[in-house]
């Protein structure tokens, strides 16, 4: 057994193809956030990963979804969303593939 906190992590992220991680794989990426209300993410896209996000406790927007616990919403590649805390906020999100670099700010370019 292995022990350890989400403060241990980068920005909750605790399995995925980074370090430190509980568990080193390119396959998925896994994390624990919380926000407090009124916190945002401006406008992003993955290029390839798709994101899985499942609200846990309070409410958040993301991208045109307001969400509330057990909510699951999937963002799609090159699909772009912002994020806000209506209130506290609690979320776990799964992102398939880890690509660490797979994060790009804005609408994506496309043609």
């Amino acid at each position: 057994m292995e022990r350890a906190n989400v403060a241990d992590f980068v920005g909750g992220w605790f399995i995925g193809d980074f370090h430190p991680t509980m568990l080193s794989t390119e396959k998925f990426e896994v994390c624990l956030k919380r926000y407090a209300k009124g916190e945002r993410e401006p406008l992003h896209h993955q290029r390839l990963a798709t994101e899985f996000t499942i609200v846990i406790s309070g409410r958040c927007r993301i991208g045109p979804h307001e969400l509330e616990p057990d909510d699951i919403l999937r963002v799609d590649p090159l699909e772009a969303a912002a994020f806000e805390a209506l209130t506290d906020v609690v979320l776990v999100a799964v992102k398939a593939p880890s690509i660490t670099s797979d994060k790009k700010f804005g609408e994506p370019q496309r043609g």
